[in-house]
């Protein structure tokens, strides 16, 4: 129940805490001193990540709001403008599938990436990542779990989104690498117990003891770690503050209305009890007589109507703060003669654009990681995608769609000027999945596009025809054979 303000719980104290450790390698005999540590970091970010993906469901301050001035007129109305800024930055990242895009030319190694691609669509690696996302850009961070798929699944891994709130990564103090992954689960008495890998052991500890361990057989820790940031800022926790103004200044507004419709009657130079009050309530009507005494009676209403116009122009005020924190576009009417990039450019997209890019290489660094132990897994089962985590590079794609004929002119600029057409592509984001694309393309792009030896080639069979038109040419006149 979120009833206080988040400043109130974190102290000023703001992004996740990060949990790291000493030791150069993780054994049976220190993983316990190690977990331990790590969990009482879990126990320090549980707190506000909770209060913060509840904050982004709705739960917020508003809500248990208490009026001492007429209480009775207390309007509790929540704006939730937080699941508006999770939602736009998860769709910045996880609104396209993120797909893996060939560095090679290799035919071999662009069908296995390709292959790569589709294993991952039937594993709903979108909708993972969209789970994923809303964790990422509430809380700050967010987890994904690889596990090798059981018999009966069409691919040979799955993917799980655990709750942040049970899982923590802990890293290595002197250059940051991972050292250990923690999950906090239960077992079929309902008993907790820490789930741990490292690259090359896994760890059941229970009761503060090792009571499981042996070798890791997915090659790597299967629990990679999604930062938001390097300091794992949520994007609620930056403008809290501003969301919770809001809340309270359209609150504010009903209550205005409100307290003008039920205003107080003012009964002056007069004198009226209940009972006599009631009845004129009920026939609609107020009929006084002046005291005497010179004093004239009057009967009216005590309003101080609040002046909307100047409320709309704060509340707009703040909400315009809140974008310029968040990076997000304005959602203002164009009422000019813009063209859609000037207005693209106008209203922030740009921006957000910027924006997304400098959180980007985090995921992608994440994906690699989560990439390598899918790899991991294939190489044990089927087989089938021969492939290392340099052979391709992760692709994220925003706004496929938007500024379609801007793209489709780039792409074709690109190739006229001989880029690689799987570079053209990439590059021009107009294909959610280029290397799809690429490949399907391609017995098409080579009757048009050719190499330089491709051209080589044909130059020189065309030297070859010229020979030999000359050389049959010769024989025709002398008459005879050479």
């Amino acid at each position: 129940m979120n009833s206080n303000s988040f400043i109130d719980l974190c102290h000023g104290h703001f992004g996740r805490k990060i949990a790291y450790t000493n030791v150069d390698r993780i054994t049976k005999e220190n993983v316990v001193g190690v977990v331990g540590k790590a969990i009482s970091v879990l126990n320090y970010n549980r707190p506000a990540i909770r209060y913060l993906y509840d904050y982004y469901k709705g739960d917020q301050p508003i809500h248990y709001r208490e009026k001492k001035v007429r209480p009775d007129i207390n309007n509790k109305t929540c704006e939730n403008h937080a699941l508006e800024i999770v939602r736009f930055s998860t769709s910045q990242t996880y609104g396209e599938p993120i797909q893996y895009v060939s560095r090679k030319t290799d035919k071999k190694i662009n069908d296995a990436v390709d292959k790569l691609n589709d294993y991952m669509k039937d594993a709903h690696r979108q909708a993972r990542d969209i789970k994923l996302g809303n964790f990422q850009s509430a809380v700050g961070t967010a987890y994904k779990v690889t596990l090798k798929g059981k018999s009966t699944d069409i691919v040979p891994f799955r993917i799980h989104i655990p709750n942040p709130l049970n899982t923590i990564v802990v890293y290595s103090a002197k250059d940051d690498s991972d050292m250990l992954s923690i999950q906090v689960l239960k077992d079929e008495k309902d008993e907790q117990y820490y789930q741990c890998y490292s690259d090359d052991l896994y760890f059941i500890i229970k009761g503060g003891r090792v009571t499981d361990s042996g070798i890791n057989g997915f090659g790597g820790i299967p629990i990679v770690e999604y930062p938001n940031n390097p300091d794992r800022l949520s994007d609620i926790e930056i403008v809290i503050t501003l969301l919770d103004q809001i809340n309270k200044m359209q609150s504010d507004r009903m209550n205005g209305i409100e307290q003008f419709i039920q205003a107080f009657m003012l009964f002056k130079n007069c004198e009226i009890d209940e009972t006599k009050f009631l009845q004129m309530c009920d026939l609609g009507a107020v009929e006084v007589k002046d005291s005497g005494q010179g004093m004239q009676s009057d009967v009216k209403l005590m309003t101080a109507e609040l002046n909307q116009q100047q409320t709309q122009v704060a509340k707009d005020d703040v909400y315009r703060q809140v974008l310029v924190v968040e990076g997000m576009p304005d959602r203002q009417q164009n009422t000019g003669g813009d063209t859609g990039q000037a207005v693209y450019l106008r209203n922030g997209w740009d921006f957000a654009e910027q924006r997304a890019k400098l959180d980007e290489p985090f995921t992608i660094e994440a994906e690699k990681k989560h990439a390598r132990i899918v790899l991991n897994i294939i190489s044990q089962t089927t087989k089938d995608v021969p492939l290392t985590v340099r052979d391709f590079d992760v692709k994220i794609t925003r706004n496929s769609t938007d500024n379609m004929l801007v793209k489709a002119q780039a792409l074709d600029y690109l190739l006229k000027n001989k880029i690689h057409p799987l570079i053209a592509i990439t590059v021009c984001g107009l294909f959610g999945d280029p290397e799809k694309v690429w490949t399907q393309s391609k017995p098409y792009m080579d009757t048009i596009f050719k190499t330089q030896e491709q051209l080589d080639i044909e130059a020189e069979k065309e030297r070859a025809l010229e020979l030999l038109k000359t050389k049959q040419t010769k024989t025709v006149k002398t008459g005879r054979a050479e």
